[in-house]
Parts: structure tokens; sequence; C-alpha cells
């Protein structure tokens, strides 16, 4: 974690979510001055005050598509964090434009205040599935990575705001996720829906989350994308384990694929890939700064391109059902839901 000092201002919009709540936390271990909640629900900004009773917590009811009430709650605020979005793949898919609106024009709003309020530096908070997007979410999480890359882009020396992306599988057991759907089958004993069995996903866990944003935002440098390496399973095969873990025997119905739904995740496009830096644990894949030289994409090309693989759910680490079991346990969620 970074040695935030007294003096200093943190927001976090979307701050009342799952990763909002957890970074939080973290912060408050720090001697950060102030961290501000942004959020439209007054009801979890109650909840997050409850839990942490913290005097530095300040909380602003926002909704990031009114750019006057982004710009007035950003006032005198050093870091953004940005995790508002709709994330819900059928919702977005029934309602194209709400996704646009909040995830598209509410993160521009977010970066033209940041701007604006000479706030020093923004990272925010991207989804596999803005790549190879087929579905309205990862669409419009896609064209939000592409806004905050372009307004780097054209962002002047003279500008401290420093811009950052980091983009990540689905974080276990977070709000509206398989996770918590599945334990609520075994534990009312109802059969346990399975979209494809061979479908695959990446498995992350909000600590991992955290460390991955808190890594861009030491490391990053203008239009910066990062991307934790992470391992993945099968949706069977997280069923099993969940089974297992609980001792649980329920049975299992395949109900088919949902509106929007990939057989797997991408986190880096081969197209990225070409440029990207392996960091380790994670890759790091620079802006484009091109211009509008009609050469570099018209007449020129790259034909290494086509050497390259995508780095996605199927061909990362693959888990098995004991391994998963055993990530599985620990998270907080879970040990939480072993109690009741």
């Amino acid at each position: 974690m970074v040695n935030f000092n007294s003096n200093e201002v943190i927001a976090i919009t979307g701050g009342t979510g799952s990763f909002g709540r957890r970074i939080t936390k973290a912060f408050l271990g720090t001697k950060i001055g102030q961290i501000r909640i942004i959020s439209r629900d007054e009801k979890k900004q109650e909840e997050v005050r409850n839990e942490f009773k913290d005097e530095r917590l300040k909380f602003s009811i926002c909704d990031v598509r009114d750019f006057d009430a982004v710009f007035n709650s950003l006032r005198g605020v050093d870091y953004i964090f940005h995790a508002a979005a709709l994330k819900q793949v059928p919702s977005c898919e029934f309602f194209p434009l709400e996704a646009v609106k909040t995830n598209v024009i509410g993160a521009e709003n977010v970066i033209r205040s940041a701007i604006m309020n000479n706030v020093k530096k923004m990272i925010m908070l991207s989804t596999d599935k803005a790549v190879y997007p087929i579905n309205a979410m990862g669409q419009s999480k896609a064209l939000m990575e592409k806004v905050l890359i372009a307004s780097g882009r054209n962002l002047t020396k003279k500008t401290d705001t420093s811009l950052a992306l980091t983009r990540y599988g689905n974080v276990m057991a977070s709000r509206g996720s398989i996770i918590p759907l599945v334990v609520n089958q075994i534990k009312t004993g109802s059969e346990i829906t399975i979209t494809d069995p061979s479908m695959t996903r990446f498995l992350m866990s909000l600590d991992d989350s955290v460390d991955l944003v808190m890594y861009a935002f030491k490391n990053s440098e203008q239009g910066d994308l990062f991307i934790q390496k992470s391992p993945a399973s099968t949706i069977n095969d997280l069923v099993l384990a969940l089974l297992k873990v609980f001792k649980a025997n329920n049975d299992i119905k395949i109900i088919g694929t949902r509106h929007g739904e990939k057989l797997y995740e991408s986190l880096v496009s081969r197209e990225e890939m070409i440029k990207s830096e392996d960091l380790g644990e994670y890759y790091r894949i620079p802006a484009d700064y091109r211009d509008l030289n009609y050469s570099n994409y018209f007449t020129e090309g790259n034909s290494d391109i086509s050497k390259i693989e995508d780095y996605n759910s199927h061909n990362t680490k693959r888990l098995n059902v004991d391994e998963t079991a055993e990530l599985l346990m620990e998270l907080d969620f879970i040990k939480d839901q072993l109690k009741d």
C-alpha cells in the first residue's frame, strides 16, 4: 500500500460496491487525510458509514452521469479510483443506452472533472469483457477505455493529471456474480443452474483486484493499462468445488448460455499482446500515442500480429476442482457463509 499522508484526499466512485469497500478498508490503514465515497445509493453509504465508523470518510450522493455533481464532488481531491459502473451483462444487454450513459459518459465526466480539478492521478477499473466485446456491457467498457486513453493523449505536458487503467476478470463473490448465486442455491437445497459447464472464467479475489489497482497507481504512466495474470476454472469445476466446500450434493441443471455471454473471457487481445510488457505477475500495455497519421493505420501494418495469441481464460493456468476449492476457502464470503 502507498504511504499516503494526512494532507491528501482520495475519491472512490462506486465506493459502496464490493471493490470500493475493500479498497476503503485498505486506505483506512494508511495516514490518508480524507476518503470521499462517491455513489448514488444512500442506503449503502449508510452501511459503509456504520461498517467503518471513521471520521476520515466523507460521503457524496452523486451519479457519475451528472457532470456538475461529479465536478463538485472532486474539488480538492488528489487521487481518484473510478469503480462506478453498470456491470451486469443481462441488464446492460436489455438496456444498452443505460450502460453507455454510466460506463462511457459517466467515465468521461469523471475524467474531465479530474483534469479541471487538477487531480494528480486517476485509476479507472475496466473488465475482461472489454476485450473482443460481444455484449453491451463489454462494448461500453471498451469505449470507456478508449475515452481515457484518448483523453491522456490530448493532455499537454503542463497538465499534472495522470490517467491509467486496470482490467481484470470476474471478482470472486462480488455482488451479482456466480459464487453468491450458487451458494444460495446450495443452502436452500435448490437445483444449481449452470449455463455451460465448459465455460471458463478467470478467478480473482477482491484482494487481488486491490493489489492490481495499487500496482497501477504506483507504476503507471499516462494512458497505461495494467492486467494481472490470473488462473481460471470451468464453470462446472467451480460448482463442483463449491459443493465440495459446503459438503453438499444438490442436483445440477444446465440452462444454456444467457444473453451476451462468452464461452471464455480474454484479458489481453493479441493486438495488445504484441506491444505488451511482461512484468512477471502483470502485463503493462502502453498507450498508442501515434497521431492521426493515415499511413500508420491504412498503409502500414504489423505482420507479427497473426503469430500472437490473446491471453484468455482458456489458455491461462487452469485450476482443477481441488485447487478451486482451496482458493474458495480463502474468501471471506465463503468463510462467513460456512459459519451460518
